[in-house]
């Protein structure tokens, strides 16, 4: 292979045929939409004007289709019983509707959280605030009984 012309050959997934064949630099154009949904690879070789070979594996994911969304079961997930689960589509192509377009998803646990949080945070402080400085204790504006007293 020494004195030959560089080369840079595609492959998409395990193809043994590259889909094309160009010499450095190239740029090209891949048309996904012939392609099925799902996980995919590109596997590019290279060669040098010295013959060395040069290869590089480049995972992607097409996704054509409706964008699918499922509430209740997460990937990797160890289940059992009956699962209530939530499923979506909606197309890229398809006029906006927002019933089909917006996915419901239960509020994530970090929400909650800091909802408690801030719920504890303000009754803290209002009970803080609450206490009549000492100075104050004895004026008309805060002393006992004599809200509702004859004057």
């Amino acid at each position: 292979m020494t004195g030959e012309a560089a080369r840079i050959r595609v492959y998409l997934d395990d193809a043994p045929e590259p889909i094309a064949v160009y010499v450095p630099p190239a740029a090209f154009s891949l048309d996904t939409s012939k392609l099925a949904d799902g996980e995919h690879a590109l596997r590019i070789e290279a060669n040098d004007a010295t013959g060395r070979l040069g290869v590089r594996h480049v995972p992607f994911v097409v996704r054509n289709g409706p964008g699918i969304t499922v509430g209740g079961l997460r990937p990797g997930s160890i289940v059992h019983g009956v699962l209530d689960l939530t499923v979506n589509a909606f197309g890229s192509d398809e006029p906006f509707e927002p019933r089909r377009a917006e996915s419901r998803s239960p509020i994530p646990v970090w929400t909650w959280v800091l909802i408690l949080f801030i719920a504890a945070w303000a009754a803290w402080y209002a009970a803080e605030e609450w206490r009549v400085p000492p100075e104050f204790a004895k004026t008309p504006t805060y002393a006992t009984g004599t809200l509702g007293a004859a004057r």
